[in-house]
Parts: C-alpha cells; sequence; structure tokens
C-alpha cells in the first residue's frame, strides 16, 4: 500500500480504515450504497438508497482494498427493502414518585429518522434519555411509562416481526455455562429456518462469531457469578453475535461500545456500519462516548439533553452547528467529547465560548444549541426529510421462517440440560445437600421399629421429608432466576414461544429431580426401615419427586412476577411456610379453623395431598401394639392410625393423591403460562391505545 499523504486532518484522527473510507468534518458522507459523497452539506437523498437492495459481491475499500460480504446462505435468508422507521414529537413521561405527584418527563417532543444502510447515533450525557428512546423505538417500553407520538415504519403504524428487527441490550443477558460456539449455535437452531442445512447454521454462525473477532474464544465458556469467563467486551461483542444471525432489516443497539477498549469498539462498529451498508439494514445506537474514529463511521446524530433534541442531522454537520451557535471544537479534541461535555449539566461547569467574551454554563448552553436547533435551517431539514420518507413508504414487515415448534422444543430441551449439568448451584449442590440430609435423618430415625412410639417417628420421617426436602427447592432459584432473564430477553426478540420454554423446563429438570429423589430417598428409606416392599419404595420417591416438580413450578410463578432472586426466595419461603402450616401434621384436620386456614389454605396446600399420600403408603397393610400404659395385648391397625389418629381421608387411593400432586404441578406452569401470556397482551393493547390516542 502506497504511503499516505500529508492531511490537514488532527492528530487524534484514525487513519483510513481498508473497510471503510474516512470523511472529512464537513465534507458529504459516502453513500451507504455506492460510496458517492452527498455534497458539501450532506443533504443528498437517493432513492437507491432507501430500495430495494441487492447484495454485492464485494464493497469496495481504501487503496484497492475489497472486503469480502459474510458468507451466508442466500436461498434461506431472504433480501427485502429496506426499513424506514421515522417518530415525531415523541413524549415519554412516568408517574410521579408520591401519590397524585405530576407526572416526571423523561423525553419531550423528539423527532428524527433513520434510513436503511445508514447508522443513527443517539448520544447524550448520562440519564438524558437514550435508552428510553431506544426502548420507545423498538415498543419495549415497560408498564408505568406513558409515550405520546408517532412512530411510523415505511410509512405505517406496524409490529416488529421476528426476523426483521433485532435488539441488543445494555445488559448482557447470556447463559454463563455456556461456551461462545454453543451459545452462538444454539441461538442460530432457535433462529434460522428449519430448511436450512444444520451444517449451514454451524458455518453461517461460525462466520459471525470471526466477524465479531471471537474466534479465538469460541470454546471458551461465557462465566458468571461462580466461574470465570470471557471478559466483558467479550460478552458485548456475544450478545451482538447472537442478535445479527438473522441479519435484520432494523438494528437497535444500546451501548454497543461500553465495555469494549477503543480498538475492539471501532472493528465492531466498522463491521456493523459495513454490513448495515451492504444489506440495506438499519441501524439505530445508543452510545454513550464514542472515540473519534467510531464517531467517524455515524451517518446521521441524534444529541439528547435531559430529554430535549439538542441537535439531528447528519454527523458531518454536528461540528459546524456548534460552531455557529458559538461553541466551537478546539483542536486536536475529539468532536464527540467536546459534545457532551458542553450539554452535561450534572456538574454545571463553565464553557468556554470563542465568539463572546463572557462564559456560560453548561445550562445556557443547552438552551442556546435547542433554540438553535428549532430555527429553520435545521429542524425544517428534519421535518421535510420525514415527510419525504413517509411518501415513500416502503414493504411491509413479514416474519421470516423459523424452525418448527419441534426443532424449538428439542433445542431449548437440550440447551436447558446442558445448562443445569454444567451449573453446580442448580441441582448437584442441592443433591449434596439431600444426601447429607438423608443420612443425618436416616441415623437419627434409625430402624423405628413396630413399637406404639414407632408410629410417632414414621410421621415425623415423613413429615420432615415432606417439608424440608421440598423446601430445598427453593436451592436452586437464583439459577432459575438467570435462566427466565434469558428467557425474557429472547422471547422479546421472537426466538421462540413461552410454551416451548415451559415444555424444555419441564423435561430437562425431571431426571435431574429423579436423581434427587431416588438415590437421597433410598437411604433414608432403608435407614429408617420404613414398610418394606418394592411398591412401597416406588411411590415413596415417586410422590418425593412430584413434590420437587410441583416447588419447582410455584417457584417459576414467582420468578416471573419477583425477578429479583433474594427477594424471590423470601416470598417463596414466605409461602412453603404457610401451605406447611395446612399440612395436616403441625394442627389436624378437624382441629384448623375453618376461615381461611381450612378453608381454602388447607385444600390448596400442596403438603396435604403430599403427607396423606406417605400415610397411606405408610400405614395401610400395618399393625402395631397399643399403648401399653391404657390396654395390653391389644393391636391397632393402620387403618386406625389414618382414621382416628392421622385424620387422613380415606375415600380415595394413594395414588389420587399422586394424581392430585401432578395436576397441581401442571396448574402451576399453566399459570405460568398465562401470567406471560397476559402481561404481553395487556403491554400490546396498552401501546395500541396510546397509538389510537395519539391519532
Amino acid at each position: 500500500m502506497a504511503a499516505t499523504s500529508s492531511s490537514p486532518l488532527p492528530r487524534w484522527m484514525p487513519t483510513p480504515s481498508p473497510s471503510r473510507p474516512l470523511w472529512r468534518w464537513g465534507g458529504g458522507m459516502p453513500d451507504a450504497r455506492n460510496g458517492t459523497g452527498t455534497g458539501a452539506g450532506g443533504t443528498g437523498w437517493s432513492l437507491g438508497r432507501l430500495f430495494p437492495w441487492q447484495r454485492r459481491p464485494a464493497v469496495a475499500g481504501v487503496d484497492g482494498v475489497d472486503v469480502a460480504p459474510t458468507q451466508r446462505a442466500a436461498t434461506h435468508i431472504v433480501d427485502e427493502p429496506g426499513v424506514l422507521l421515522t417518530w415525531e414529537d415523541v413524549c415519554v413521561t412516568v408517574a410521579g414518585g408520591a401519590y397524585g405527584g405530576q407526572p416526571v418527563s423523561i423525553l419531550s417532543g423528539i423527532s428524527g429518522h433513520a434510513g436503511p444502510g445508514e447508522v443513527l447515533a443517539i448520544m447524550g450525557p448520562s440519564g438524558c434519555g437514550k435508552t428510553t428512546l431506544l426502548d420507545t423505538l423498538a415498543g419495549r417500553l415497560g408498564p408505568g411509562v406513558n409515550e405520546t407520538g408517532l412512530i411510523l415504519i415505511n410509512g405505517r403504524r406496524e409490529k416488529l416481526a421476528f426476523g426483521t428487527s433485532a435488539y441488543v441490550t445494555q445488559d448482557n443477558v447470556l447463559m454463563s455455562t455456556m461456551s461462545v460456539r454453543e451459545a452462538v449455535y444454539y441461538s442460530a437452531q432457535l433462529q434460522l429456518p428449519g430448511t436450512m442445512p444444520a451444517a449451514e447454521k454451524r458455518a453461517h454462525a461460525d462466520g459471525v462469531i470471526r466477524e465479531m473477532g471471537l474466534g479465538d474464544a469460541m470454546d471458551t465458556r461465557i462465566g458468571g457469578r461462580m466461574t470465570k469467563g470471557i471478559s466483558g467486551g467479550q460478552r458485548k461483542r456475544l450478545t451482538i453475535c447472537v442478535e445479527m444471525l438473522t441479519r435484520p432489516r432494523l438494528l437497535f443497539l444500546d451501548e454497543p461500545t461500553s465495555g469494549l477498549d477503543s480498538a475492539a469498539s471501532y472493528h465492531v462498529m466498522s463491521h456493523i456500519a459495513r454490513v448495515a451498508a451492504r444489506e440495506g439494514m438499519t441501524v439505530v445506537a445508543a452510545v454513550h462516548q464514542p472515540s473519534g474514529d467510531v464517531f467517524d463511521l455515524f451517518h446521521n446524530l441524534c444529541l439528547l439533553s435531559h430529554g430535549r433534541t439538542v441537535f439531528f442531522g447528519a454527523a458531518s454537520e454536528a461540528n459546524q452547528f456548534f460552531t455557529q451557535s458559538g461553541f466551537p471544537c478546539p483542536q486536536l479534541r475529539n468532536p464527540s467529547d467536546h459534545f457532551l461535555r458542553t450539554i452535561n449539566k450534572d456538574f454545571d461547569e463553565e464553557i468556554v465560548e470563542s465568539s463572546k467574551a463572557r462564559r456560560k454554563t453548561a445550562a445556557e448552553a443547552i438552551d442556546i444549541l435547542t433554540d438553535a436547533y428549532q430555527s429553520p435551517a435545521y429542524s425544517e431539514k428534519t421535518t421535510n426529510r420525514i415527510a419525504e420518507m413517509k411518501q415513500i413508504g416502503g414493504a411491509p414487515f413479514r416474519k421470516r421462517e423459523q424452525a418448527s415448534f419441534s426443532t424449538k422444543l428439542f433445542v431449548l430441551t437440550r440447551r436447558s440440560f446442558v445448562n443445569m449439568h454444567r451449573d453446580i448451584g442448580y441441582y448437584w449442590m442441592r443433591l449434596g445437600i439431600y444426601l447429607g440430609i438423608g443420612i443425618c435423618l436416616g441415623t437419627i430415625f434409625y430402624q423405628v421399629g413396630h413399637s406404639y412410639s414407632s408410629i410417632q417417628s414414621r410421621c415425623e420421617v415423613i413429615m420432615y421429608t415432606t417439608a424440608l426436602l421440598t423446601f430445598m427447592a427453593i436451592g436452586g432459584f437464583p439459577s432459575f432466576v438467570e435462566d427466565v432473564k434469558v428467557f425474557r430477553r429472547e422471547r422479546l426478540s421472537g426466538h421462540y414461544g413461552v410454551a416451548e420454554f415451559v415444555i424444555s423446563n419441564t423435561l430437562s429438570a425431571t431426571p435431574y429431580l429423579a436423581v434427587i429423589a431416588v438415590i437421597p430417598g433410598a437411604m433414608l428409606y432403608y435407614l429408617t426401615g420404613l414398610t418394606k416392599g418394592a411398591d412401597h419404595f416406588v411411590y415413596f420417591v415417586i410422590n418425593l419427586c412430584m413434590c420437587t416438580l410441583l416447588v419447582e413450578s410455584m417457584m417459576m410463578i414467582i420468578a416471573v412476577i419477583v425477578p429479583d432472586f433474594l427477594m424471590g426466595i423470601i416470598v417463596g419461603a414466605g409461602v412453603q411456610g404457610v401451605m406447611m402450616l395446612n399440612g395436616g401434621f403441625f394442627r389436624l384436620p378437624k382441629e384448623l379453623p375453618k376461615p381461611v386456614w381450612k378453608y381454602p389454605c388447607y385444600y390448596i396446600s400442596f403438603h396435604k395431598y403430599a403427607v396423606q399420600g406417605f400415610y397411606k403408603n405408610e400405614f395401610i397393610g400395618q399393625t402395631f401394639p397399643s399403648d401399653q400404659l391404657v390396654e395390653k395385648n391389644v393391636t391397632i391397625s393402620g387403618l386406625q392410625v389414618l382414621q382416628e389418629k392421622l385424620q387422613v381421608e380415606m375415600g380415595y387411593s394413594k395414588w389420587v393423591n399422586i394424581a392430585i400432586l401432578c395436576g397441581m404441578m401442571v396448574v402451576y406452569r399453566m399459570m405460568f403460562f398465562a401470567i406471560v401470556k397476559v402481561a404481553e397482551e395487556v403491554r400490546t393493547k396498552r401501546r395500541g391505545m396510546k397509538w389510537k390516542w395519539c391519532k
């Protein structure tokens, strides 16, 4: 490559990248499609830059260097027209902290646009509303947030469909036990069409991994709270990998450069910009403070401060805008640093204004810049561009083909099984605790015998087993909360549905729960000398396994309502404690207060059915000597113990108790399904009502 000639660019400016030409401040931007400039002001608007987009065999670089496009299955990932995203007068408020307090404004009158092949950067100080604007455009605002304004996709209100849009969140929510390769492979099997061969999916996934510079970390586990894994920057790149597998038409990025060094930030963003230019992808990124070379990759810039628009337009025009407003960028300073320093009033530092002798505070600078942007030279340009894009319109969103229900179920079950196997805190630590409790309980109640006092001992063993061993099921709650976070992220992205998650979790957890029930249960059963017989032992193990499955199902509901694992453990322990009190052991059924405690708490407590099933399995067919202090040489049958002393309902078989527990487990899983679906429907209807109100 020939040596570069002298350039008037500042010393901090990056050298031209072989993957993307570098333009000067205030000059025209290269066209995202054909690499041509748009003129001095960057105001050119070509229909060829909008749609339709045709993939080219290579992207021209600098000095004759060509960058080949990523090899992928063109027959399965179909080329589609680009996305024209516009928003007008978007306002977002949240309810005041005190009861009846005034709503707090987060965004106020924000308007803008984003087109295919372009990267729009949303910048501003911390707390200015960058992520809120991104969530608003992506339709991901949470409950309690009020939104107004007009958001259009290709000139119409449209719901984002799977495969057409993707959202890379600021938090890197990933399964810590998976390796980089496994995380992308499993995601590829879920997202890519079922008609695509498995080998082609793996090749496509490998290509995306290498694009993000993760080739050397392919077999390294992600790591989490218990094990060390890849770095934070690699996690961010992996998150981007997963969302870019389908090459979405619309990509939202929340802090894509957080945790990355300057070189990694540039390579990641340059790759995203290159893919956007090659495939007509519309990219909207909330960036905190980019370096100079990363800022150079942005086509348009939306600058926010305390929920107000300070500037919106071509990134190359921002420097000129600040200069004309009286805040020129000093030499040798990164323009993005200068912009953020000028509009950050958290510390209210004074800003030197070169055109005037007086120094101004950041609050005054924001007011001046906001008023300057409202002038026809800038705000009308944005308004006219929005009107032009609305008239052009475009093709409606069409949901892309995904894997079949059975394929998703198989992949999720396999992934969940591997995750549970590798996560020590999920089941293996609990198994060790169960083994210790089984040994302690078996040695304390070793060979209880068949005396009159053994009746009470057997009841205590049964109740302790039912209460404590099922109570310990909350030990896996932190790991399950992490699974729910991954589920929420993948569910919002449309990777799979709630039914696949519930069924796969049940299928993958059952073998581990069976091991937990069989091994400690066998030690406990034979050490204590409970009723002999294979049929009695099998029932004991099945009942114990159903109890643990049921408690895990109940904890699923708590996890989706209370996502914080510490609060979830407290709530789960409290719910189980109340159920335990109504199980018929600490207080006999006929002695329970009828309001509340017997009706309905006694009948909705799973301990009732589990304990009575254990009682029937243990005492039916047994005989015990009576209390010799009351009556000598008299025996008591197990049936008398059940009916008179334990007040067990004998109108149905012990297997009916198992069936009831199984039914309760299914009901709890269905409740989890219903809660998630209802929350989604409420959010969708609530957003639809806002849209109608805005009209």
